[in-house]
């Protein structure tokens, strides 16, 4: 007599197949990180919402050219500090690149120099900013390399070469504004105006600033999505030894990001200057804190591997809309100290403890 085959007892009710608890944690898992994606912008939104409510003057479009060309120069130096925390580094010589750059090239564009019993310049204005973007590009090359062939933290590297470089920008210029009367033998006075429009100037109200740091980000986008240098870059971030055994060369990719980032500093030294309608060397002393913060507001992970430029071009955004706020509100200059690092302490505590979650 054969026997009848066994038939498995039905899933009791409430109870799914493996199979379906699986899909159900993977769309979970999706959900969540989609979620926390949008939590820069969503946090945009709750900002600005705020502001507008709490001052008559924030939603005016005077204001909004105002925060775009403020936020510009953080958001320019921000995106090449997004390419080296997302290997896995850090660089706090950012605002001292962009000093030494900006002062560079004002000297260039504003003085006559004497060398060695030769006497020349003012250059014209393409000859300074062209030099101004090599000495930015050698800087953050010569902050990769330190890293990598002097086995250095990035941390230390850059923390000695961003008094190095301000130390030049203020033997450079003798301490004083360029173009100023008492540093130069002969000068014009003033930069060219094509510099001051970089900074100051707009194209159909958009300020043109603004529209140096969008492009400047589809760049810095564009090389992490579609280059192999975006790939290495991540695959640094994420496993160092990984990222070497499978035959990455982890050292150039360090000294290619860094050198990167030396070149978007110089344009955003350069941008200010133009702003500024004067370079000096302690110029951007600050960019350093919120270049760092724009980039781990926008969701990249401070230990690398992980991160985008958008998220960091909105990230530069809340930190701009913040500052003016505060500016809005007439909160004290100290006070608006505390709350910007208390919105950077309260952003990274949130973005491990998410980071957590999402493992789990």
């Amino acid at each position: 007599m054969t026997e009848k085959p066994k038939v498995e007892a039905a899933h009791s009710p409430g109870q799914l197949p493996d199979v379906g608890k699986a899909r159900i944690g993977r769309a979970s898992a999706l959900l969540r990180q989609g979620l926390l994606r949008v939590g820069p912008l969503i946090a945009l939104f709750v900002l600005a919402g705020y502001l507008s409510l709490a001052t008559p003057h924030f939603l005016t479009v005077g204001n909004g050219v105002n925060v775009a060309r403020q936020t510009s120069i953080t958001a320019i130096l921000a995106v090449g500090q997004t390419l080296v925390i997302i290997t896995g580094g850090i660089d706090l010589s950012v605002g001292a690149m962009a000093a030494l750059s900006a002062c560079v090239a004002a000297v260039l564009m504003t003085q006559r120099i004497e060398v060695a019993g030769l006497s020349f310049g003012p250059v014209p204005m393409g000859v300074g900013l062209i030099v101004g973007l090599m000495v930015g590009t050698i800087a953050g090359w010569i902050n990769g390399s330190i890293i990598t062939r002097g086995r250095i933290p990035d941390f230390i590297a850059t923390l000695g070469t961003l008094g190095l470089y301000r130390g030049i920008a203020l033997l450079i210029t003798g301490g004083l504004p360029v173009p100023s009367h008492l540093t130069a033998t002969e000068l014009k006075g003033y930069l060219p105006d094509e510099v001051i429009w970089l900074g100051s100037g707009d194209v159909l109200g958009f300020p043109v600033a603004a529209l140096i740091a969008l492009a400047i980000g589809f760049v810095g986008w564009f090389i992490l999505r579609y280059t192999a240098l975006g790939r290495a870059a991540f695959a640094v971030g994420g496993n160092r030894e990984a990222a070497h055994v499978s035959g990455i060369n982890t050292d150039r990719t360090k000294v290619l990001v860094y050198t990167i980032c030396g070149l978007m500093a110089a344009i955003g030294g350069l941008v200010l200057a133009g702003r500024l309608n004067s370079a000096n060397a302690l110029m951007a002393d600050e960019e350093n804190l919120r270049s760092i913060a724009a980039v781990v507001i926008g969701g990249t992970n401070l230990f690398g591997g992980e991160g985008g430029v958008i998220g960091t071009m909105i990230g530069a955004l809340i930190m701009g809309v913040l500052a003016n706020g505060l500016n809005l509100l007439n909160v004290s200059a100290f006070w608006q100290r505390i709350v910007q690092g208390l919105t950077i302490i309260i952003v990274v505590v949130f973005d491990q403890w998410r980071r957590r979650r999402i493992r789990t």
